[in-house]
């Protein structure tokens, strides 16, 4: 008879947990499609929306978890696409820093700046505050932010110098509350490739990074997977350019 309790007792609990998965990923999916929805009937440019179907951004900040009234940055933010979707995920009890570093805003003779720039113009974004800073020299108070993401950036501050974003995750990790998130979004590289010349980057490297600079690792989608891209070509190249296999990690600052 204590067995048998034991079983119904193991049943029962194991049935709860399947009710709660179930629960939590119909609140998930009811959050991407309000937000897939305000980002569809937003003030958003034209061009942005069109990269959407390739980069779908509001599944990947259902994923990572961002809701209204948030505080996050947009790290190395470069034009803003991602800084937009943020602000209207956000809401307006939230707040949006749009950091970039020196080096972003001058790339290609200024082309980010003037993205970003016009992006903001006349107050569109109240609730974006653009922050050109560099992140080790940042600003902000330790432990102000609830999240922060950083899309397609990471390769080019790992590939040239592990040490350095190394760095870069430590001082993320100082910014985020206990529990916030950070997401990574990359090109993947494989292992034998020149990931450097490609700009690519192991997703296994990108993770031993994360834990070594004290993150645990809570998520890891193939949302932005694509499995035709046999990872040999440059990110660049026209017949790959914004259709590559990329991974998404969702990392937490532990409580």
């Amino acid at each position: 008879m204590r067995n048998l309790k034991m079983v119904l007792a193991v049943v029962l609990m194991a049935s709860a947990t399947c009710v709660l998965a179930d629960q939590q990923g119909a609140m998930a999916l009811e959050g991407a499609m309000a937000l897939e929805s305000a980002l569809t009937e937003s003030g958003r440019a034209e061009a942005d929306k069109a990269r959407d179907a390739g980069r779908k951004p509001a599944e990947v900040l259902s994923f990572l978890g961002i809701t209204e009234g948030m505080t996050v940055m947009d790290v190395i933010a470069a034009g803003g696409y991602y800084t937009e979707v943020l602000s209207i995920a956000v809401g307006p009890q939230g707040k949006v820093y749009a950091q970039n570093p020196a080096a972003v805003l001058q790339f290609r003779d200024g082309a980010n700046d003037k993205a970003l720039t016009a992006r903001l113009a006349d107050g569109r974004l109240v609730n974006v505050t653009r922050w050109d800073r560099e992140l080790e020299d940042v600003g902000l108070e330790a432990g102000s932010l609830d999240g922060a993401i950083t899309a397609l950036n990471f390769h080019d501050i790992y590939n040239p110098d592990p040490a350095a974003a190394m760095g870069m995750l430590q001082v993320i990790m100082g910014l985020l509350k206990p529990g916030g998130v950070l997401g990574i979004i990359d090109h993947t590289g494989s292992v034998d490739a020149n990931n450097a010349e490609l700009h690519r980057v192991e997703k296994a490297k990108v993770v031993a990074a994360a834990m070594e600079a004290g993150f645990e690792v809570a998520g890891d989608s193939d949302l932005l997977a694509n499995s035709a891209d046999d990872l040999t070509q440059m990110v660049f190249a026209p017949d790959i350019r914004g259709k590559t296999d990329r991974f998404l990690l969702k990392l937490v600052k532990p409580i």
